[in-house]
């Protein structure tokens, strides 16, 4: 296989994952990192550097599309990176001690269980039930449009939330996946934010989120400009047009499209990691 050819197929593979990355909030990296290690052989390290400057392209691409329509709710993003951030940098750091094999491993089992959770049905909140104190503090709560109006929601449970947004960081930055599949999940099943919200919020997050974990794979040099250049070319293309498909999509096809993606890729690269073929 020439140069070429390669940086065509990865190109394309690039856009498939951004165009899915933003229209289930799973950030691209969670279809690049398997892409690159399962499809084209490369190194599991490398795959995750490459797949952490992807995920920095399909927030930029998607996350401004969504801010102006307003679906994105930013003062939870802006809170809720804090947690993240942190959590990224644990999550490199660890990166560099962890076997490509148990990195693996560990990358299946989240992906799996995400699937489960997503395709769960999620607790409804009563209307009786009080808006939670500390999201009325810092003024968390919003409304998103839809045909008949924007429609108002409340913010619940903002410390679990929170806590597993430092999770959602630490596997970001030992996994290269932005870390978008547990985001839109504790937002969606614990924090009982509006699924769109959860997934339209977590692009606008992810971004900051891969861009801590990709300063340290950048310094340790696993991140590789020819293998990031045609990544980036197709990611952010793709991201743009799942953000215009997204805002008329029916709520159960995103969970769906979201739940078979995440646990296909989940099984593949568990297969692979307990094997030892990676």
């Amino acid at each position: 296989m020439t140069v070429l050819e390669f940086s065509l197929l990865v190109w394309l593979g690039a856009f498939a994952a951004g165009f899915l990355g933003a229209l289930t909030g799973l950030g691209g990296g969670v279809v690049i990192t398997p892409l690159l290690t399962l499809g084209f052989g490369v190194d599991i390290r490398y795959a995750i550097g490459a797949s952490l400057i992807s995920v920095i392209a399909t927030s930029s691409g998607a996350a401004a599309a969504y801010v102006k329509e307003g679906y994105s709710n930013i003062r939870i993003g802006m809170f809720l990176e804090v947690s993240t951030t942190v959590g990224a940098l644990v999550g490199a750091f660890l990166a560099g001690i962890a076997s490509t094999a148990a990195i693996a491993v560990v990358f299946g089992l989240v992906l799996l269980y995400s699937a489960y959770l997503a395709e769960r049905p999620r607790p409804e909140t009563t209307a009786a039930e009080p808006p939670d104190r500390l999201a009325s503090f810092l003024r968390l709560h919003g409304s998103y449009p839809t045909p008949d109006g924007p429609r108002a929601y409340h913010v619940r449970h903002v410390p679990a939330g929170f806590a597993l947004m430092f999770v959602a960081g630490v596997l970001s930055g030992l996994l290269g996946i932005g870390s978008g599949a547990v985001k839109v999940l504790a937002m969606d099943q614990v924090m009982r934010i509006p699924f769109k919200v959860s997934t339209t919020t977590s692009n606008f997050m992810i971004g900051v989120t891969a861009a801590a974990g990709a300063g340290v794979y950048l310094r340790r040099g696993y991140i590789d400009p020819g293998l990031a250049m045609p990544i980036v070319l197709g990611v952010l293309p793709g991201a743009m047009a799942g953000s215009r498909v997204l805002v008329g999509a029916k709520i159960r096809r995103l969970r769906l499209v979201f739940s078979i993606v995440v646990a296909v890729l989940g099984f593949e690269m568990l297969y692979k990691g307990l094997t030892g073929r990676l």
